[in-house]
């Protein structure tokens, strides 16, 4: 039976009192993180996986887009990228931040309210046209100002640690301490999540006031998802592994001026693709992902055992592949740039990145953090997750394999097997979903039993 960290603080923390103090913050804290969880797995399911895989229907019996709304569509990625990625960000986000003024009141629970109810309208503008001229930009409107709360609130924290790096610098005579290369880059991709929502939220005004459809024009579109793909997602997911996977994979500390280097190529290539040189961009990031991997030493040789007590052993073995499709798909990146006719090879690019990259290293990864941070000791099923990533693997492998051949006209078959594509990955997200689900409903929770420790 593991010891999570949480527990290790709230048992060896100060007096009788102090000890109670953390358990109640503690406590507060993961209980809002699992409602964000909550939200992320409610709109990965629904809006998100279901919806794609209705998408993925339509598409393969029309055997091109023309029979799907580009609002269907838009509204499939939106629940994806900002409903299940985003929500999970900033759930991780509230939860990281120490207990200040601005996160110890209603903030928190004031920022989950608008960014749920913004979600959901935009859902029902861009899958149901439900009222979207009022709807559409309202819920750009909600989403934009939840990210400034969120914003808001992280600020006080570097203010308040600003603080006290100044008064132990004027004590100690020490230099101010730098911020690490892993949260400069969370702090990048932070910025591009901001960037996206407010361009969003200004689109959605326009098309609102004069637009025909709610759905993106399809020019600017393939330059916002630049942005929200290797703008957003990809530094993301670097940060994190720089920050946690050497201690997982039991590999050596990260190359920090190597990941640096990572994600200025990126920042760079990102720019250049909203600019509209794609092929200039394609490069440069494919340069960044493979950067990145030899940063954070993904295909290194291990020093120490992989950190695998309470999941599945596939572990390491998962996080790298899943490296292996964040370069896969910059370079199918670079194919699409060249040849790319009707959209399958920017297709199969964009569901390597977004599913094989992303997608499983949350799923990968989750079952590792999401547990201790929602105050449970351990994952429900380590052989449910195996299930999962094993599905969600195979679906990718096919949906990247088969898009461009089918899309490009080069193999007829392969529309016959992309809604079995769509079907290993919505196992995969149910799966996922049930994990969870099952973890927190049923998981032995730490606080029942710190309750009763001796406060002595």
């Amino acid at each position: 039976m593991t010891t999570t960290l949480i527990e290790a603080d709230l048992v060896h923390s100060g007096t009788a009192a102090e000890r109670r103090a953390l358990f109640a913050v503690e406590r507060r804290k993961s209980l809002l993180f699992r409602l964000w969880i909550a939200t992320g797995i409610f709109f990965m399911v629904l809006p998100g996986t279901i919806l794609g895989f209705t998408n993925l229907l339509v598409i393969t019996a029309h055997h091109g887009l023309g029979g799907l709304s580009p609002a269907w569509i838009q509204a499939h990625g939106h629940s994806q990228v900002f409903g299940w990625i985003g929500s999970f960000v900033l759930g991780i986000g509230f939860y990281s931040q120490p207990q200040t003024r601005a996160n110890r009141g209603r903030l928190p629970i004031t920022c989950w309210a608008l960014w749920a109810t913004g979600l959901t309208l935009h859902w029902l503008a861009g899958a149901y046209m439900w009222q979207w001229r009022l709807t559409l930009p309202l819920s750009g409107a909600l989403e934009l100002v939840a990210i400034l709360l969120f914003l808001y609130a992280a600020s006080q924290h570097k203010l308040l640690e600003q603080a006290g790096e100044n008064a132990a610098s004027k004590a100690k005579a020490r230099p101010k301490a730098r911020i690490e290369p892993w949260m400069q880059t969370v702090l990048v991709s932070n910025a591009a999540l901001f960037a996206a929502i407010a361009v969003n939220f200004v689109i959605e005004v326009r098309l609102a006031l004069a637009g025909l459809t709610p759905a993106r024009p399809h020019g600017f579109d393939q330059r916002y998802l630049v942005l929200l793909s290797w703008g957003f997602l990809a530094p993301l997911v670097w940060g994190f592994s720089a920050r946690w996977l050497p201690i997982f994979l039991g590999v050596k500390p990260v190359r920090g001026r190597a990941l640096q280097v990572a994600v200025l190529l990126d920042v760079l290539g990102v720019v250049l693709g909203m600019a509209g040189l794609t092929l200039a961009a394609t490069v440069l990031l494919a340069a960044a992902a493979v950067v990145s991997a030899i940063a954070i030493r993904v295909f290194s040789a291990p020093e120490s055992p992989a950190k695998t007590i309470g999941i599945h052993s596939s572990f390491p073995v998962f996080l790298r592949v899943a490296y292996a499709w964040s370069i896969l798909a910059s370079l199918l990146g670079i194919w699409a740039a060249v040849a790319d006719v009707h959209g399958g090879i920017w297709g199969g690019s964009r569901h390597a990145l977004t599913v094989g990259f992303a997608a499983i290293m949350v799923m990968t990864v989750g079952p590792r953090i999401l547990p201790h941070f929602a105050g449970v000791r351990n994952l429900w099923s380590p052989r449910l997750m195996f299930a999962t990533l094993l599905f969600l693997l195979g679906g990718c492998t096919l949906r990247v394999s088969m898009e461009p051949l089918a899309y490009e006209g080069i193999a007829q078959f392969a529309w016959k097997l992309l809604p079995i594509s769509g079907c290993l990955e919505l196992s995969a997200v149910l799966l996922f979903a049930l994990q969870l689900i099952m973890t927190f409903a049923r998981g032995q929770s730490i606080f029942p039993e710190l309750a009763g420790v001796d406060q002595n």
